[in-house]
């Protein structure tokens, strides 16, 4: 019996050996099928998760061992290639999308919901964009100088000197100064400041001396008193004395004053109504960060490696990601009306809840009617004391506009005319499609 089995497993060997061939003939190598060359895939950039991994793993090797042990340098060399892959990989995903994003301008990409952010001056009632808004307060601060110098020198201590102690230190100092003046005209002493004077260098700023010049002072070079050398002087003139009611005005006007801000432009606009009211296109300026801004994403970034690695809270969790929503400037908000029409404005991210009310309140119609704002998910805005940082509702949103019900039925049962849109008819004039 095994010899037969033997026999059949030769014989099916033979068959399948393929054709045969003289032994005075070369050798032939057996054919192989060709293989299909196969493109290589393009290594796709590590996920969220993967990237929290990577961090954590990172951060547990960054932990000094118990008993303060220097690391091995298997483990100094681990920790190094984790370093460089992480950050060879933020660099490859940095690129990916910069290209990405260039491709969609080059394709031509879907029109932004607004085309910036833009602020108007308040001394001249120019719209400028963001980026050119403290030019544009240099240049009227400048030509009202024309206008009045004092005010405009006062001004120009308060808006461009921006640590806010040091502004407070200059004022008090050169208040004290015009003080002197006004309770002791008589005494020569108080009318002569010594510009090299520490107290005065301490506290002297941007638009100090233009100040001391517009309300009467000259500069002068006077001798110093037992000594052979001179030093300049600010010394108030004689025709000053006469009008010190007019220097004491100076001085409140100086303490009272505050920086002069450019207002942010609401950019209000009435939209159709239109399925795509929740999509938004929000150009750069909502998420461009400044210096400072850029200086506290890369310390969170710090503190999300440490946290990797540990067990939060849902309390910690809430925290983190209210700390995330206050990183936006800007919130760009649409409220939609029951009849479907859209009113869109610019916001502050930290401006509350009840600004919005109001800029609702002042597009309709009628401003008495009672209404309610909900939030995304059909969430009642009631505390209107809260930011929209602090609500969710940054970079942009999209709430819808609920009246008082018993109200409108009172209304309508009292209407003798059509229905109409409870927005003003020179706002419903300028609606437009949304694209």
């Amino acid at each position: 019996m095994r010899k037969f089995f033997q026999e059949i497993k030769a014989d099916l060997k033979f068959k399948t050996a393929g054709p045969g061939q003289k032994l005075s003939e070369p050798s032939r190598a057996p054919r192989e099928k060709p293989k299909a060359e196969v493109a290589p895939k393009p290594r796709q950039a590590p996920t969220d998760e993967a990237q929290r991994a990577a961090a954590a793993a990172l951060a547990r090797l960054e932990v000094k061992p118990k008993g303060g042990k220097a690391p091995s340098a298997s483990q100094e060399a681990i920790r190094n290639q984790v370093r460089k892959e992480l950050m060879a990989e933020a660099a490859a995903s940095e690129k990916r999308l910069s290209m990405e994003e260039k491709e969609r301008e080059e394709e031509g990409a879907a029109a932004p919901s607004v085309s910036g952010v833009y602020f108007i001056c308040p001394l001249t009632g120019t719209v400028v964009r963001k980026d050119q808004k403290e030019k544009q307060l240099r240049e009227a601060i400048q030509a009202y100088f024309s206008v009045d110098p004092v005010a405009a020198s006062i001004m120009e201590i308060h808006t461009f000197n921006k640590d806010r102690e040091k502004v407070r230190l200059c004022v008090e100092t050169m208040a004290k100064y015009l003080d002197n003046i006004y309770l002791h005209p008589e005494e020569e002493k108080y009318r002569k400041i010594k510009l090299q004077n520490k107290v005065f260098q301490i506290s002297c700023l941007e638009g100090t001396h233009k100040f001391f010049q517009a309300v009467g002072f000259e500069t002068k070079t006077l001798p110093v008193p037992g000594q052979e050398t001179t030093e300049e002087f600010y010394v108030l003139r004689e025709e000053v004395l006469s009008r010190l009611e007019d220097l004491k005005e100076h001085k409140e006007q100086l303490l009272s004053s505050e920086p002069v801000r450019a207002q942010l432009h609401r950019q209000l606009a009435v939209f159709q109504p239109s399925p795509a009211a929740a999509h938004f296109e929000l150009p750069h300026d909502f998420f461009s960060l400044t210096a400072e801004e850029l200086r506290r994403e890369q310390r969170l970034r710090t503190e999300a490696v440490e946290k990797a690695s540990m067990l939060r809270t849902r309390a910690m969790r809430e925290k983190d990601e209210q700390r995330e929503m206050r990183k936006y400037n800007y919130t760009l908000l649409r409220v939609r009306f029951p009849d479907g029409y859209i009113l869109q404005g610019t916001f502050y991210a930290r401006e509350s809840v009840s600004v919005l009310y109001n800029f609702v309140r002042e597009a309709l119609r009628d401003d008495w009617l009672p209404f309610e704002l909900l939030g995304p998910g059909g969430l009642k805005l009631t505390d209107e004391n809260l930011a929209f940082n602090e609500c969710g509702l940054v970079p942009s949103a999209l709430l819808s506009l609920a009246w008082d019900a018993a109200v409108m039925a009172d209304v309508e049962a009292a209407a003798a005319e059509e229905q109409r849109s409870p927005l003003r008819p020179e706002l419903l004039a300028r609606a437009q499609p949304l694209s």
